[in-house]
């Protein structure tokens, strides 16, 4: 379509709606040209668009940079790893290691403290599309008591490399090194440097999340299903008022006078 000024802004709105941001592009120069005022800010916010989808776009290219770097020297398969869940007062701490495929390209992947409850969910679903395989390993509220939290942490990830069937070359954690045979690299912020580790971390954080929710319905005075656990005010009033229940962590809680 070459001219829109046959059309009504309604009309215009609605067929901008059915299109793929990709569109955008060849459609901008089109608008320009109509002297509408309300077209021409309908050409703005698609320049907007594509500008912000471009500095998306080099942000992953960033992000890959690490893994990019390891295939072009001959590293076929990478684990990503990272995990949720250190700092609650109620929970497991749970992990995930995932192999994606080189190709794996999902726009808005980062640190999953950085993206919305939705985006997770909708990456969550892609990145598992993309996945060679992937794993969870969580250790409960006793175990963390039991090891402490790192150790926990640690044993969560070992757990779920050990349940891969698909085994990495190389892995790339978050800050932590592992007792593993496998070559690893840590790397500090790697959950928001990494595109694999940012993708563990976001897989990780969906489950945990969810399994809060299922926690919130056999204890909803505490509020897990948007605290997760952790020690918010409200959180910790229903603590004071209710007594801690099986999945509170005792020596976190206790820092708290509980």
């Amino acid at each position: 379509m070459n001219s829109f000024q046959n059309m009504t802004i309604t009309s215009l709105k609605d067929y901008i709606s059915t299109l793929d941001i990709k569109a955008y592009q060849d459609l901008i120069p089109d608008l320009k040209r109509d002297t509408r005022q309300a077209v021409q800010k309908i050409a703005k916010s698609l320049e907007k668009k594509v500008d912000a989808r471009m500095i998306e776009i080099e942000r992953i290219k960033r992000m890959k940079s690490i893994e990019t770097s390891y295939y072009n020297n001959g590293i076929k398969k990478i684990g990503g790893i990272d995990e949720v869940g250190r700092g609650p007062l109620a929970g497991p701490v749970v992990t995930c290691v995932i192999v994606l495929k080189p190709d794996s390209n999902r726009l808005y992947v980062n640190d999953s403290k950085k993206v919305s409850k939705k985006m997770r969910e909708s990456l969550c679903e892609q990145l598992l599309e993309d996945a060679l395989d992937y794993a969870i390993g969580q250790v409960d509220n006793d175990g963390i008591d039991s090891l402490n939290i790192l150790n926990a942490t640690k044993k969560a990830m070992t757990d779920s490399l050990s349940t891969l069937s698909t085994k990495p070359d190389l892995l790339l954690i978050d800050a932590l090194q592992i007792d593993s045979k496998i070559s690893q690299k840590s790397i500090i912020h790697g959950d928001a440097t990494s595109y694999t580790i940012a993708a563990a971390s976001i897989v990780a954080k969906v489950y945990r999340d969810n399994l809060m929710q299922i926690y919130h319905e056999e204890y909803p005075e505490y509020g897990f299903d948007h605290n997760m656990g952790y020690g918010t005010a409200e959180h910790i009033k229903a603590l004071y008022k209710h007594g801690p229940t099986p999945i509170h962590r005792r020596s976190f809680i206790k820092n708290i006078g509980l």
